[in-house]
Order: structure tokens, then sequence, then C-alpha cells
């Protein structure tokens, strides 16, 4: 969704790093290439998307059957692609074309399901959650990485509490149910699809859990146990349990490094790092390790990567520094917001 906050967004972001780098490094974490360390398996390494048709990459998921491949997709006016790019160079590795769909129109989010299917959420609303329904798209990741046509099924999305924005899909690796999150400044809910979609009628999703985030992107770790949910600020890590029906019970906050428009968030392919994307011409994807430390957060843990739990509460080394660099945070985003306030009154 085009959105005339980026720059202002971008200018008051890049202000809050100039004045205080060393509190925002202690509240959000070290950066990238500090932080990393050495990646067990390709993918893992924080990258810069560098090819010039991708200027508003909002969302992001790694290849189960190319290692270190992410997809990514535009947010609109660009057509029905999607691009294939190699985190070990940044470059576009293939542009696969959708057939078989009607013209996109607000296209947000993009995940990876069981069997190699991919599927893509065309689910933003630029009316302001007014659209009587969206689409979802699903085709099978090309085994070959070329520019290529794929036809795609094309789904039909109603909400059974009205039409709403949202910038979110995920699909549990293990049962393939899709998911979507909607995105409102004062929380919204996780909505589950039907056990499968229908390409012949209509597919309504339910709220079956309140989200504490303005979210912009969410995402399933590869053995399906955790749900990752970022902000433009901030991010959450639920536990799910699928034996008692897709509960999601809060474990932590996410390391969500600080950038000018954050739209995206995938798990790496083995799971273990949290990949950041964000919009604009040659963005970031930045790596940050799951909390917990295991392959998809298997070990547990309530703390995020990058802090701990006592530094949340002020109790560890450096928690005063802790405590100065998210007020600062507090200070841009509120700042965000209020400017985002002025335009919708403008």
């Amino acid at each position: 969704m085009r959105r005339p906050l980026a720059p202002l967004a971008a200018a008051v972001t890049a202000a809050a790093l100039f004045a205080a780098p060393v509190l925002l490094v202690g509240a959000l974490g070290a950066p990238a290439a500090a932080a990393d360390g050495d990646d067990a398996g390709a993918g893992n390494d924080s990258f810069t998307i560098q090819d010039p048709r991708i200027t508003e990459s909002s969302g992001l998921a790694a290849s189960r059957l190319h290692p270190g491949v992410y997809w990514t997709h535009n947010d609109s006016d660009d057509g029905p692609h999607l691009y294939a790019v190699d985190s070990a160079t940044g470059e576009t590795v293939a542009r696969v074309t959708l057939a078989g769909i009607g013209t996109p129109r607000d296209v947000e989010a993009i995940s990876v399901g069981p069997d190699d299917r991919i599927f893509v959420g065309d689910i933003g609303d630029n009316l302001g959650g007014t659209w009587p329904h969206v689409w979802i798209y699903e085709l099978p990741e090309p085994k070959e990485l070329r520019d290529q046509t794929v036809r795609a099924t094309q789904y039909v999305v109603t909400y059974s509490d009205g039409a709403r924005d949202a910038e979110s899909l995920v699909v549990h690796p293990k049962t393939g149910r899709v998911y979507l999150v909607d995105k409102k400044e004062e929380g919204g809910h996780l909505y589950e699809g039907p056990a499968e979609l229908s390409a012949s009628g209509g597919n309504v999703f339910r709220p079956i859990a309140p989200v504490d985030l303005w979210a912009t992107d969410a995402a399933f770790s590869p053995d399906g146990r955790q749900l990752a949910v970022r902000s433009y600020f901030g991010g959450i890590q639920y536990a799910w349990d699928d034996a008692t029906d897709g509960k999601i019970k809060r474990e932590g906050r996410l390391s969500v490094p600080l950038a000018g428009q954050g739209e995206s968030v995938s798990y790496s392919a083995d799971g273990s790092r949290l990949m950041y994307g964000s919009e604009g011409e040659q963005s970031p994807v930045e790596s940050r390790e799951v909390p917990g430390g295991g392959a998809g957060g298997e070990d547990g843990g309530s703390s995020a990567g990058g802090g701990s739990a006592a530094g949340e509460d002020g109790d560890g080394a450096g928690g005063d520094g802790l405590k100065v660099g998210v007020i600062g945070v507090l200070v841009v985003g509120a700042a965000l917001l209020g400017l985002r306030r002025l335009f919708r009154r403008s």
C-alpha cells in the first residue's frame, strides 16, 4: 500500500539514529554485521535487495527448494510478479509472472506452505477497510529458478466481521491452513481460514485470537511451533499449539531492527534466524537470532533475540541504557503516528 508517511518515517528515523546511535543500539541489539556471527546454513545472513525493479518489498518468504533464496514482491502497481532473491548476493535470480488471476490490487504478503506451495496475499485495502473481498493466490514453487510464467489459483476471501485492511498472511507448514492478521493501530486479530480454500466459492476468515500489535507481517517457524508478528517498531513471538485448535500464547518480544518502513518478516529456512525486510530502493533484509536461540525457537525462552529478560526489566547489565534507548524508540514512534494522523486530517 502506497503511503505518504514513508519518506517522513525515513527522515524521522534517520534523525533519531543520528542523535542517539548508542542508545538505539543498546535498545535494539547490535548492528547486523556484529550481531550475526557465524551462521550455519545458507540464507541466514543480512543482505540488501539489489534489483531496481523492487522498490516496495512488502513480503518475504524463505524458499524450501532453493537454499539461500527468498521470495518477495512489490506492494502495488507492479503487476502479478514474484522475485526470487539470492541472499548471498542480493541479486534477483528469477522473476515469476502469475497467470490465471485478475489484476492484483494491493499485494502485501507471501508465505510458503506444505508441498512447496507459495501463497500470495492480495489483502491490503487502500480504501481503509471497505473492499467487500480480497484475494489469495496459490502456485507451486518453481523447481528451476529462471524468468517464467506460472499458473496460479485465485481464492476470494471475506471476513466474518466485515471488511478490513491486512498485511499479514501465514500458512501453517504442517496443516496448510491459511491465517491472516488485520492491521489496526490499537491491535488486531488473528483470522483463521477454512481447512481448505475453495477456488469456486467464498472463503470466510474468522477471528480466533487477539494480536497486540499494529501488524505489518507475520511468519510461522518451519516446525510450526512459533508465530512471529512484527510491526514498524517491534514484534511479538507467540507459541503455537495445534492441539488447542491454533490458540496462541505470547512468549516474548522480538528484536525488530529500526527501519524507515519495516514491512516484512520471515524465518530462515532452517528456523534459526528471523529476517526483517523493509520498503524502498535497495532495501535491507536484516538477520536476527530467533528468541530462545534454537532452530524455529524449539528451545523455548521468552526473551527477545539481542536482549534478555533481565534487560527488559532493567535488572541486567546495561539495563539503564536499554530503558533510555526504548524511550528514544517510543518518541520516534509517537512522532510518526502524529505525522500519520496529521496527514489523515489533511
